[in-house]
């Protein structure tokens, strides 16, 4: 039995002109996943990404982290897939609020963004909205789960999928069998660099884990957790 490790990218720009950069601290969070992963000796046998910034300095940082752990397997080099791209939550936002939103770092702003938020995914999610530039969610939702049956069919090892919360937690909620919507829920909960885990066999896969931080112990590392 083969396990997937899907992680989310570390923390990026909330809030900046360009969300789509990991902050100094996602930098941080990231190298020591990598570490982590390192003194654990796990190999992969394949390596995923989606096409983003964030997710592909996420991708570096883990690789930088794992080089520094003597004895540490290299990763073998990413598959870069539009599939595990994050749904674009400006377009998402802006077919049910067309009225920009403002862009701060408060605690106002932030509950704001995500009660539209939560709204627009539902509406997208149920084909009442249509956000620009974006697939349909039912397409989306197929090239995930196209992606999982290809791992379920090549691999028997670990494999290693770094992307967002959206495309992770739409795969969770295929595994589970759960209502679309629950995506929602998953997403939103989720951690920066935080990893879930699927076993998998030439079949399925199976939810091991889900939004764990194995990482960043507490209390030490107490700080360093975050969502956005």
């Amino acid at each position: 039995m083969g396990s997937l490790l899907l992680v989310r990218h570390g923390q990026a720009s909330f809030g900046a002109a360009n969300y789509d950069q990991l902050s100094a601290l996602g930098q941080r969070q990231c190298l020591r996943l990598g570490e982590y992963l390192g003194e654990r000796s796990l190999g992969f046998e394949a390596v995923f990404s989606g096409t983003l910034a964030r997710q592909r300095q996420s991708l570096d940082c883990i690789a930088q982290g794992l080089g520094q752990v003597a004895g540490a397997s290299a990763l073998p080099l990413a598959e870069q897939l539009p599939a595990l791209d994050e749904y674009d939550s400006a377009a998402v936002i802006a077919a049910v609020h067309p009225q920009a939103l403002p862009r701060s770092t408060q605690a106002d702003a932030y509950r704001q963004h995500m009660r539209v938020l939560r709204l627009g995914l539902t509406a997208w999610m149920e084909d009442h909205t249509a956000p620009a530039g974006m697939p349909s969610h039912a397409a989306f939702s197929a090239a995930i789960a196209g992606l999982l049956d290809r791992i379920c069919q090549t691999y028997s090892g670990n494999v290693l999928l770094v992307s967002s919360g959206g495309p992770i937690a739409n795969a969770i909620a295929q595994v589970l069998g759960a209502p679309k919507v629950a995506a929602i829920d998953l997403n939103l909960r989720m951690l920066n660099s935080a990893v879930s885990e699927f076993a998998y066999t030439p079949k399925r896969h199976i939810l091991q884990s889900f939004n764990t931080l194995p990482h960043l112990p507490q209390p030490a590392w107490s700080e360093a957790i975050s969502f956005m």
